[in-house]
């Protein structure tokens, strides 16, 4: 309760002539400058942000391949001998000619000789061939040609009735495990984790309980990775609407609060 309610014989005091009422005022000046400086903060850290960890991730990539290789280059041999500075690349080089080398001697008949002659010996030790046949399938058919890794994405019903998750497709069942299947087409589909998406669940689902999603494997992990805070196709779209509030709000004449008539 105010003095007027306390007394109504008081009569509130008339505005004065060209002085707008309280509500009717224009915001003051410092709210348009602070909305600003927040919109041209927001997009330069999303410009920046991205950019700055992708080259950050790069960066140690290169360091860790150099400091594998380095202790097989001898000190006679490596630039830093000679110059004031580390040349970083050099050790990602040597294994990209290496491995290219090794590629190119295993395609003729002698290479080919020895890599059978070493399979052989790997596949006699009780313990280290299942590791290696498994990666093996793993890497030759990640990166032969015409592989068959995730390249679709669909939702299940899981964990319960109404509940729907994201996985990855591959192939179908082979003949040996659909036998053992109900006699209806099943996929392979892995569920990832969030926001770990290297763990999760391997299982056989029925093709007809599988919802095809029209987004890419890499908006998927996104999505995954972001728990659902970022929806695939929207990035642009957020920062396009921070651009453009920043382009109006520079565009727009700043206000200032009327000065009380004296």
């Amino acid at each position: 309760m105010n003095q007027f309610d306390r007394d109504p014989g008081i009569v509130p005091e008339a505005p004065a002539a060209g002085v707008p009422p309280a509500s009717a005022r224009p915001a003051p000046f410092h709210h348009g400058l602070v909305s600003r400086l927040r919109n041209y903060f927001l997009t330069g850290l999303i410009l920046v942000a991205p950019a700055y960890i992708t080259i950050s991730l790069t960066w140690w990539f290169i360091n860790w391949v150099d400091d594998l290789v380095r202790p097989f280059i001898p000190i006679a041999y490596r630039p830093e001998t000679y110059l004031p500075v580390k040349i970083p690349g050099l050790g990602l080089i040597i294994v990209f000619i290496t491995l290219t080398l090794l590629g190119f001697l295993t395609a003729n008949f002698v290479g080919r000789k020895l890599v059978e002659v070493g399979e052989n010996i790997l596949n006699r030790m009780p313990v280290v061939r299942p590791i290696y046949n498994s990666l093996k399938q793993i890497f030759q058919t990640l990166f032969a040609k015409g592989g068959s890794s995730f390249r679709r994405v669909g939702l299940v019903e899981f964990p319960s009735p109404g509940m729907w998750s994201l996985v990855f497709l591959s192939n179908s069942a082979s003949a040996d495990i659909a036998a053992h299947l109900p006699d209806t087409e099943h996929v392979a589909a892995f569920m990832p984790c969030t926001p770990n998406p290297t763990t999760g669940f391997f299982f056989y689902v029925a093709r007809r309980d599988i919802i095809d999603l029209d987004i890419t494997v890499e908006s998927a992990m996104t999505l995954l990775m972001s728990a659902g805070m970022v929806q695939p196709g929207d990035q642009q779209k957020k920062l396009a609407a921070l651009a453009e509030a920043a382009r109006v709000a520079r565009a727009t004449p700043p206000t200032r609060t009327a000065a009380p008539a004296r």
